[in-house]
């Protein structure tokens, strides 16, 4: 028999960065630092995240884009992976994410690609507690989401 199955999600929208704790508001400074240094030529659409690890340790990452396109990676695997190979089996806490560009409109918060929540999702189910996402936009909201499974409910895994 079929069975409908129903998911929702909570997230809180902060109007501006200076209404979160401090540390937040590092580890997205970290993000906003990080998208400095993207390399876009091709989209100019300048991304960069900063991961925040249960040693405490920031890894940050921005997009690195090719002439192949799209054999670029994003800001967000970037840091992941970064954060994976330094620091092997650290749990990751959170996950600011910051973004500018010349040519796009960056003023409310970003969302990672379908392909950075898989990976998220993954990440988040190979530890014990959730990674928490920081969206931030270019006029200062900024929108935390308590567990980064939320943002791809039907995601691929291995359970």
């Amino acid at each position: 028999m079929a069975q409908q199955h129903k998911h929702s999600f909570s997230y809180t929208v902060f109007e501006h960065i200076a209404e979160l704790p401090l540390l937040d508001q590092q580890l997205i400074e970290a993000a906003q630092k990080a998208a400095q240094n993207a390399y876009a030529p091709y989209s100019r659409f300048c991304v960069g995240a900063a991961v925040r690890l249960a040693n405490d340790e920031i890894v940050v990452g921005n997009n690195q884009e090719n002439a192949s396109y799209p054999a670029g990676c994003c800001a967000e695997r970037v840091a992941l992976f970064q954060a994976s190979a330094c620091y092997p089996n650290t749990p990751v806490l959170q996950i600011a994410i910051a973004a500018h560009s010349d040519l796009h409109d960056t003023s409310n918060p970003i969302t990672p690609c379908g392909i950075c929540r898989q990976t998220l999702a993954e990440y988040a189910n190979r530890q014990p507690q959730p990674i928490v996402v920081l969206l931030c936009g270019g006029n200062g909201q900024v929108i935390r989401v308590e567990n980064a499974l939320d943002l791809l409910p039907l995601s691929f895994s291995l359970k």
